[in-house]
């Protein structure tokens, strides 16, 4: 019983660390589509965010939880980038 709680912890702690590293590749994601956003001059901004919108229509079930999500984190990179 000792092994089998010791292997899920080990278990546990590769998946946090993963995790962890998941997050900050997401983050630093962040960071560069942000910074892209701000360069676009304000007609790239819109073509943009209209071919953003137009692909998020064809492609997500606008009632399922997980494109909302989506497309609420879109439109918070899109409209109101990180400082």
């Amino acid at each position: 019983m000792k092994n089998l709680i010791a292997e899920l912890l080990v278990k546990l702690a590769e998946k946090e660390e993963a995790s962890k590293e998941q997050v900050a590749q997401i983050e630093a994601l962040e960071i560069v589509v942000t910074a892209l956003v701000r360069k676009l001059d304000p007609q790239q901004h819109q073509a943009i965010t209209t071919g953003i919108e137009t692909a998020m229509d064809n492609a997500a079930d606008a009632s399922d939880e997980n494109a909302l999500l989506l497309r609420n984190y879109i439109n918070k990179l899109l409209k109101h980038p990180r400082v």
